[in-house]
């Protein structure tokens, strides 16, 4: 690549602290420690006079904060995970750069300021990416905020100004966008152990993002960010990649290398190289010249709207330098799902059928009884001495298979309060009938979904009652 051009290099990485504090912690962050040093590997070969930062966790309402104080300095501790430690950090800043961005940002219209005094909080994200790939303060660095109601066309713009003072300035940056892709915590307590990504959906959702990446796919992956976002709860609705894909041209001609990507207490955390394949000078985007009907409208217009989904699943790991081998998404990743949903929380199936199916924005789940999860206990019964059946407790068995089939709708993502439809089996009506109602009713008197009740025979092992749900996704 010429060596006039403005970029020298591209990173997604993410900033949680766990990876620097606490990689021996887990062996998921030791690997992402271990992707940031291969990033910083690549980054101390290229030839560039400032590394660029833009954190989904500098967080500014009032348009856009440019640091611009030439050696922040302080002992940063994040308020979430306080618990890892402290991140002292001294930092040599491009102020020059600062200012001359912040220039091209007003000239959009938007507020612009420049920050130069002694402990304004850098965020953690930042802190960290700048610890683990620029350590020895080899470049300048420079970072940018992010404003929590910036939507495309602005952040696009925004991305594109930052390549006309890079021009202006005639310096050559290395850019890094410091985001999580998937972006919801877990709630247990801290136990690095159980670190996993919290739900499947996402994870899912991760994977179709980071083979697009790995492709070199940019422009692709900015036009889908908002139904990624809807999808997998993404950091900050993954706005940074707006910011970057107008930096770097809107194009989808790199060469992407993914590093890394594991669970970080719930969030997809992935390490992503791109290495423009053409030379970018600079961007004249100024987010006033989108055309109606054009193929970034229709796009948007295709992947605007809203909605949220919840549960658990683990990730596998991703080696350092890696493709990824699955999870190949169509061109418009707008292809309607069937994933079979499969919850360690509930009881496990007695047959070859999962706890639940995906189908669009539905979920069908299996005929969910009381047993207890990873036994075959079923609360409330009590046997005689040949194993026969003496009694039961049906409300106790009632509040057992609404907490399975909790369970179940949180680990596809969804929740007891997207209850559609329920049909109830019961094996004694006559007897059971008031009693189990007084349960159900307690747990959906305000969600009211459709329902049957009905009187069977027997059911499979020695249960009194099974529902059967249909929920939303």
């Amino acid at each position: 690549m010429s060596q006039d051009t403005i970029i020298s290099g591209a990173y997604i990485v993410s900033g949680m602290p766990h990876i620097l504090l606490a990689k021996d912690q887990n062996p998921a962050w030791q690997n992402l420690y271990k992707g940031y040093a291969a990033l910083r590997q690549q980054i101390n070969e290229q030839e560039a006079d400032l590394i660029l930062y833009f954190s989904t966790q500098w967080h500014s309402i009032l348009g856009y904060m440019f640091q611009a104080n030439p050696h922040p300095e302080w002992t940063h501790v994040d308020q979430n995970w306080h618990m890892l430690g402290d991140l002292p950090y001294r930092f040599n800043c491009d102020v020059d750069f600062a200012k001359q961005y912040a220039t091209e940002v007003s000239a959009l219209g938007f507020t612009s300021k420049t920050i130069d005094y002694q402990g304004f909080p850098i965020d953690t994200a930042t802190v960290v990416a700048q610890k683990l790939l620029n350590p020895d303060n080899r470049l300048p660095a420079s970072m940018v905020s992010c404003n929590i109601y910036a939507e495309k066309q602005e952040m696009t713009a925004i991305g594109a100004a930052a390549s006309r003072a890079l021009k202006a300035s005639g310096k050559r940056a290395i850019v890094v966008l410091v985001s999580n892709l998937s972006n919801r915590y877990l709630t247990d307590p801290y136990n690095p152990e159980a670190n996993r990504i919290s739900c499947r959906k996402d994870h899912e959702w991760n994977l179709k993002i980071l083979d697009m990446l790995t492709n070199g796919q940019l422009e692709d992956v900015a036009q889908c960010a908002r139904e990624f976002a809807s999808q997998a709860n993404a950091d900050m609705k993954f706005k940074g990649i707006w910011w970057l894909n107008g930096l770097c041209g809107q194009h989808n001609d790199f060469s992407g290398q993914l590093l890394a990507y594991e669970p970080v207490w719930g969030c997809g955390a992935g390490l992503v190289a791109l290495e423009p394949r053409r030379a970018i000078y600079e961007n004249h985007y100024t987010g006033k010249d989108a055309e109606e009907g054009s193929q970034a409208a229709i796009a948007e217009e295709l992947t605007d709207f809203e909605g949220t989904v919840q549960s658990e699943i683990s990730s596998q790991p991703v080696a350092a330098g890696s493709r990824l081998p699955d999870k190949k998404p169509s061109a418009s990743l707008l292809s309607t799902a069937d994933d079979e949903i499969n919850c360690q929380a509930s009881a496990e199936p007695v047959g070859l059928y999962p706890h639940a199916r995906r189908w669009g924005n539905s979920l069908y789940l299996s005929g969910i009884g009381p047993r207890k999860p990873g036994t075959k206990t079923i609360p409330g019964v009590t046997f005689d001495e040949k194993g026969e059946l003496v009694s039961y407790d049906i409300e106790a068995q009632t509040k057992s298979v609404i907490e399975n089939i909790q369970a179940i709708l949180e680990e596809a993502g969804s929740s007891l309060e997207k209850v559609l439809d329920v049909q109830v089996f019961l094996v004694n009506m006559k007897a059971d009938f008031q009693r189990f109602n007084q349960v159900y009713n307690e747990a959906f008197k305000n969600i009211r979904p459709t329902r049957t009740t009905v009187e069977v025979g027997a059911l499979p092992t020695p249960i009194a009652v099974e529902f059967k749900v249909i929920a939303r996704a």
